[in-house]
């Protein structure tokens, strides 16, 4: 029996609803394109033509703001890319940072092909090695109600999560592309001089 998996935009719109404040990089890919679904918003930085970028660009902002918690919502073929971000992270030890792996078991802008996820490769237990202050597999939507709520409690250190979500590739919803455009509505967001 496979074990059940979950709906990758539903899951993104629980936590997205709940981020109480949250800024939000994103993952090359569908990961971009299922927050960009849940609503586009100042708070979200999308990255494009960075893969393996989105941990560590959420590290950056989680040390550079400490006073606000920052979600990444990356992909698991994006974070395969950047395997020893999650060791960096760990050693930082930042408080506010919280990754959220969607894993589909697939490299999806490829053509589907078997990721290492699919083959045995678990990043809770690599996160959990790493020292990170809690990591888990989650499953259901109500696992991710309930994760929703957590994430607004202090951490100990950073967090790791994974969805293990269905195999598909949904319909694009497209954020901007104009990388000075996201970055200046983000730095606006925050208060900070765009250039």
């Amino acid at each position: 029996m496979t074990a059940p998996t979950m709906d990758r935009r539903a899951a993104v719109k629980k936590l997205l609803d709940a981020r109480d404040g949250a800024l939000v990089v994103t993952g090359l890919g569908s990961p971009s394109y299922d927050v960009h679904a849940a609503g586009d918003r100042d708070d979200n930085y999308y990255l494009w033509g960075a893969m393996g970028g989105a941990a560590l660009v959420g590290l950056g902002l989680a040390q550079a703001r400490p006073d606000k918690r920052v979600m990444v919502i990356t992909g698991d073929g994006e974070q395969l890319m950047a395997f020893g971000a999650l060791a960096t992270i760990s050693i930082a030890g930042p408080k506010n940072l919280d990754v959220i792996v969607l894993d589909n078991q697939h490299y999806g802008e490829t053509g589907m092909q078997q990721s290492h996820t699919g083959r045995g490769i678990g990043f809770e237990r690599i996160a959990a090695a790493c020292g990170f202050a809690e990591a888990a597999e989650l499953r259901t939507l109500e696992e991710v109600d309930e994760l929703a709520l957590r994430l607004k409690a202090p951490a100990a250190g950073p967090r790791l999560f994974v969805l293990k979500i269905k195999a598909e590739n949904l319909p694009r919803s497209l954020p901007p592309r104009d990388a000075v455009h996201v970055k200046n509505r983000f730095r606006a967001h925050l208060g900070l001089a765009t250039c």
